[in-house]
């Protein structure tokens, strides 16, 4: 192989062509010859030819050379016969472009294919038969049909040889377009009596290496004597004809006169020399002289055709001219639109001007008619540019959002300037990749879920959720619970949170009275690279369960003392005996309280208040009445189940001192009232003994106990009710209540905030008996000295 490498390279703007090499090789050459080192040439390596997918982009439909992308080469994929490819054209070559990807790239290679001599000359015609006049003269022409060798230069054809040469000689006569007219010259004159009819072998020859030839033979008749040959007008007819031009158009009409008369002066016509365009495209009518196209005909495949024409009378006289046919371009391509790259995928962090693609366009027509523009669809952030007269650079023009549109149609239109205009269109499908550009966004600004009391560890509570706009992988959305601390102990020992779901679940038990509510944050993260985050408050509210009983703050139920309310026995009905004081530290309905009398020795003579807890006369009290009476008063709280606590009330019935005294010297405090009559009166007298010697010692030892009494008051160990009641007033101005209590009470919905102020009273007395003594001592507590009072008599007074 016989190849010349011519190499140049050119800066050129993006888009453009890199580089141009050239190669020269003769045809016929085996499949997988080496054409030349595409990669040493260009200066690339050859692992940029596997990562650029390396290819070959060429318009035809037939590939006759391969890339190797391995070794970097060109090799011979087909067959190369260059009078298929290029007819006579000189120079034969083929034009392609390599187009590499990531990024784009082009170059170009031009290979010219040199020819070799694997074609004999050749007639149209393997014999022929002239009719000549005996009367020719000497130097008389006849035209011949030409060979036809497809080879060029050396290779083509280049010799005549006419045996015999008897009579006869071969000439060749230059034309104007610079064939060559075979002609056979007389050179002796016929006797048609001596030999009627000749044969000879026309023989042309080339002058290729391995020589090759082809031969005609003539056959001649001699005639008598035929003067006056044909002779045609002019020698060279022009024509046009339009590409679209039907079939059995006329196309020109040739003309030649005959002076003989006759038989010797009637002309026939006829096409004696076809090249290979234009072989079955036209035909001459034989009589007038008319050419008509035969077949239809395309400019883009031949633009001009060479038609030879005969003149011949019946004398075997014959004269020739050339038909030059010029061909007229019509519009009657589309642009063919063909997209370089195979990616149909862009990052949507494409920066404005990245290169999506390579356009190449082409129209077959020729001029205006071939002049192509083009554009794509409006409203999407691409546009064209063009780089060089075929291609089109197609570019981002601004930012990129998957979010707003993950995949782009863009329809590529192009239409030529002829009349009526040509288009055409293609349409490209572009996806757009994600990239992670978007945070999780949260439902709500902010939370706000409820949970009851004494819940069971590890229950969901609710639910957050964070949506992110992205896709995939940075679309996946991870919930982490924040670090942060309810009173001094970390959150996370409250409550947690499921990574994958954002479900809210207790950790522990929570109580409302320990604490109502607390707040911390989630964090929700997609699972990019870096990923990206944002958080949301939760603040969770603790609900009230009805889980506490009421407490009774007054009476105190006391172990080892014995509380009792005096009743005189001229009370009237509605007079106050006492009040029931119990709170709920649970909120709401769980803590309205309702009072009952549950159980009284006497249930006609008391009643309790169903809301505040007073407990008052129904009837008038009489001398018939028990001094002892004992009240079991229930308290009972508004939940659901209703939770309650149970207070004994003592009461006593008298109107002094010592009946009391005596009567509850031996009350048993956790035993059932006895109604048995006997049972009091033995009661009866015992108190009234007890009294009796109590009076004495107190009469005796007033003075010296006043000291005492005083400090037993600070430092006593017996048990003082530590509950100061509100202000209690007899509606009827005749109980046993006549000093005045001032107070303020501040209550809220929730008991537990219940803000209780008591003033000082007037006089404040507390009955404590100790059945585990002897005796009964009367303790006095007063702002004042209660002591100046003691020649008064004993009063039993509410706490």
């Amino acid at each position: 192989m016989r190849g010349q490498v011519f190499l140049f390279f050119a800066v050129l703007s993006l888009c453009s062509v890199l580089g141009q090499v050239s190669y020269s090789i003769p045809e016929e050459m085996p499949k997988g010859s080496l054409v030349g080192n595409m990669a040493k040439d260009f200066g690339l390596d050859v692992k940029r030819l596997k990562s650029g997918k390396a290819r070959i982009f060429t318009r035809d439909d037939d590939e006759y050379i391969e890339l190797n992308n391995e070794r970097g080469v060109l090799l011979v994929k087909d067959r190369l016969d260059r009078e298929a490819l290029c007819g006579q054209t000189t120079p034969c070559a083929l034009h392609f472009k390599i187009i590499l990807e990531n990024p784009m790239e082009f170059y170009g290679v031009t290979i010219e294919i040199t020819d070799v001599n694997d074609n004999p000359p050749s007639f149209e015609k393997n014999d022929v038969k002239f009719k000549i006049s005996e009367s020719a003269v000497t130097g008389s022409k006849f035209i011949l049909d030409r060979a036809v060798d497809p080879d060029m230069g050396s290779n083509g054809l280049q010799i005549y040889r006419l045996e015999p040469t008897d009579n006869f000689a071969i000439k060749l006569y230059d034309q104007v377009d610079g064939t060559k007219n075979v002609e056979m010259v007389l050179t002796k004159a016929l006797d048609r009596e001596k030999n009627e009819h000749l044969s000879l072998v026309l023989t042309a020859v080339d002058e290729g290496e391995a020589q090759m030839t082809g031969t005609m033979k003539i056959s001649i008749t001699v005639l008598d004597a035929n003067d006056n040959a044909p002779v045609f007008t002019q020698p060279i007819y022009k024509a046009t004809i339009k590409e679209n031009a039907l079939v059995g158009t006329v196309v020109t009409t040739v003309t030649a006169t005959d002076a003989d008369v006759g038989s010797n002066g009637r002309i026939v016509y006829s096409i004696s020399t076809k090249l290979d365009d234009s072989r079955g495209l036209f035909e001459v009518n034989s009589q007038s002289g008319e050419i008509r196209l035969k077949a239809t005909i395309d400019y883009e495949k031949a633009r001009t055709f060479q038609i030879n024409i005969r003149a011949s009378d019946d004398g075997g006289l014959v004269d020739s001219c050339k038909v030059i046919i010029d061909v007229i371009d019509i519009n009657d391509n589309k642009p063919d639109i063909h997209i370089l790259s195979k990616s149909n995928v862009i990052s949507e962090d494409a920066k404005p001007g990245t290169v999506v693609t390579m356009i190449n366009v082409e129209d077959a027509d020729s001029g205006e008619n071939g002049h192509v523009q083009c554009a794509i669809n409006d409203n999407i952030p691409f546009t064209m540019k063009s780089s060089t007269n075929d291609f089109y650079s197609l570019i981002t023009d601004s930012d990129l959002d998957r979010e707003r549109s993950s995949e782009y149609n863009i329809t590529v239109s192009c239409s030529d300037e002829g009349v009526p205009s040509l288009s055409s269109s293609v349409t490209l499908t572009l996806q757009i990749s994600d990239v992670n550009d978007n945070a999780p966004v949260f439902e709500r600004s902010s939370y706000e879920a409820y949970i009851v009391e004494n819940n069971t560890p590890g229950l969901s509570i609710f639910t957050v959720r964070a949506r992110d706009a992205d896709w995939k992988q940075n679309a996946r959305v991870s919930y982490i619970l924040e670090d942060s601390s309810v009173n001094g102990v970390p959150v996370s020992s409250f409550v947690s949170v499921s990574a994958d779901s954002g479900v809210i679940h207790a950790v522990r038990s929570f109580d409302y009275e320990q604490i109502k509510d607390f707040h911390f944050r989630v964090k929700a993260q997609d699972g990019g690279s870096p990923p990206l985050s944002s958080n949301v408050s939760v603040k969770i509210l603790i609900q009230d369960q009805n889980d506490n009983p009421p407490q009774v703050l007054y009476p105190v139920q006391t172990g080892g003392s014995l509380v009792a309310e005096m009743v005189p026995r001229s009370a009237d009905v509605g007079y106050l005996v006492s009040k029931v004081v119990a709170v709920d530290v649970d909120s709401g309905q769980n803590a309205w309280l309702s009072y009952k009398l549950q159980k009284a020795t006497d249930r006609a003579l008391f009643e309790v208040g169903l809301q505040n807890g007073e407990i008052r006369t129904i009837r008038q009290v009489s001398d018939k009445d028990a001094v002892k009476q004992r009240l079991a008063v229930i308290v009972e709280d508004n939940g659901q189940p209703s939770r309650s606590a149970t207070v004994i009330v003592n009461v006593a019935v008298a109107d002094s001192f010592p009946e009391v005294l005596s009567e509850f010297t031996d009350f048993p405090h956790d035993k059932e009232y006895n109604d048995n009559l006997t049972f009091y009166l033995v009661l009866a007298l015992a108190v009234v003994s007890f009294l009796f010697i109590t009076c004495l010692v107190v009469i005796i030892s007033v003075k010296i106990y006043r000291w005492r009494q005083s400090r037993i008051l600070y430092h006593s160990g017996l048990p003082v009710i530590p509950y100061y009641p509100p202000r209690y007033s007899d509606t009827l101005g005749t109980g046993t209540l006549p000093h005045v209590y001032n107070y303020e009470v501040c209550r809220t919905t929730d008991s537990r905030k219940s803000d209780c102020k008591f003033g000082t009273a007037g006089s404040q007395n507390v009955l404590i008996m100790d059945p585990s003594s002897t005796g009964t001592m009367q303790r006095i507590q007063s702002e004042k000295n209660i002591l100046d009072e003691a020649d008064s008599p004993l009063e039993v007074r509410n706490i």
